[in-house]
């Protein structure tokens, strides 16, 4: 059965965005996720990745050798680009850092919150670390709304 391009291409979009969501699913409260651009070029990371493993697998499918090639090329110039991105945060200014960080100082709360942590030293590393987050998600939410104000 031979396969459609743009099939193809709406598969690998749609997963992108799922992954993207799902990069959400470890915040440890819905109002800490707010959007981020790392998290946006890590998702084009995977998703690129994704095609060129797909088209490996389903090349039975997908026959017209040209377009395999393309969506080769195109997919390691999407990686290399959103790793890039990812990796240098020249487009990441004051509010888009803050935005990337509320999610991930959250699911540090998540994840020293309900941790199986039983030595005490640890359990207070871990409290601790739950008081910082939560300051610092709340600074960062006030900072915020006053520079996007501005």
């Amino acid at each position: 059965m031979e396969g459609s391009y743009a099939r193809f291409a709406a598969m690998i979009a749609t997963a992108t965005v799922i992954m993207f969501g799902l990069m959400y699913l470890t915040a440890y409260q819905l109002n800490h996720v707010f959007w981020s651009e790392t998290r946006a070029y890590m998702a084009l990371v995977m998703g690129a990745t994704m095609a060129v493993v797909m088209l490996v697998y389903m090349r039975h499918m997908y026959k017209d050798r040209k377009i395999n090639l393309a969506i080769y090329c195109a997919s390691v110039v999407v990686f290399a680009g959103a790793l890039f991105l990812a990796r240098s945060q020249t487009t990441v200014d004051d509010v888009s850092w803050m935005k990337a960080m509320i999610p991930h100082h959250s699911i540090a709360i998540l994840t020293s919150e309900r941790a199986q942590i039983t030595d005490p030293r640890t359990r207070e590393l871990a409290d601790e670390i739950i008081d910082s987050q939560r300051r610092e998600i709340e600074e960062m939410k006030v900072l915020i709304q006053e520079l996007e104000s501005r």
